[in-house]
């Protein structure tokens, strides 16, 4: 299978206070992995693991401050702002925790925002945003505002919003923590089903149950990957 990520020995170092006494935190030391096309893999660890900042790096919202990083073989260390910028539109897929829906727009004008820098007809936005919709089960809730979705049906908002590039690489950080238990399991299933349909796959929670719905933990701790789990 073809890499989608790949880091070799990845730092991501902050610095505060005086130049006299500077406190150095390593958000991350030296964080070597591979991810693979299809993969679907989780990201556990405890409160400043790194584990966040980690999911930052790959989705270039932050730059390392030393190592490497190939997203789909593609060098992108030191992009330049609007270059990563371009290259995230592009290649990939974000779910937060909070949902981030304009909610004076519909879904489906929501769906359709990240495909307005891509230069396309107002048709071709609506044909794709209306098959995102259509993927993660909102054929019929696309003219709806966000007030009047569901916490679960607002995150299917996002998932399709995060799909309708058609990115290399899904990344969700906490994707259920403002989800009651059963759009919570809805939308892992959700994940579980795109995982089967190729979808390259990453996931950072704190909860064991949810990471296990991957094919591999990758445990965090101190900014480092102590253990590269595969599940069964």
């Amino acid at each position: 299978m073809k890499p989608v990520v790949e880091m070799q020995e990845v730092k991501k170092v902050y610095r505060s206070g005086s130049r006299r006494r500077q406190v150095e935190v390593r958000a991350l030391d030296g964080v070597s992995l591979l991810i693979t096309e299809g993969e679907f893999v989780s990201i556990m660890g405890p409160s400043g693991s790194g584990k966040s900042t980690l999911l930052h790096v790959m989705g270039l919202l932050d730059r390392p401050t030393s190592g490497r990083y190939l997203l789909a073989g593609e060098d992108v260390t030191t992009l330049e702002d609007e270059d990563a910028a371009r290259m995230r539109n592009r290649r990939i897929g974000f779910v937060f925790q909070a949902f981030f829906l304009m909610p004076r727009y519909s879904a489906l004008r929501n769906v359709e925002l990240p495909l307005v820098y891509r230069g396309l007809t107002e048709a071709e936005r609506r044909r794709r945003a209306s098959r995102a919709l259509a993927e993660v089960g909102l054929a019929d809730r696309m003219d709806h505002l966000p007030s009047e979705l569901s916490g679960g049906q607002k995150q299917r908002v996002a998932i399709a919003r995060a799909l309708v590039q058609e990115p290399a690489l899904l990344l969700a950080d906490e994707p259920t923590g403002n989800l009651d238990s059963e759009s919570g399991r809805e939308i892992l299933a959700l994940f579980e089903r795109l995982h089967e349909a190729g979808k390259t796959l990453v996931v950072v929670t704190h909860e064991r149950e949810i990471a296990e719905r991957g094919r591999r933990i990758l445990h965090m701790r101190d900014g480092r990957l102590v253990n590269d789990e595969v599940l069964g």
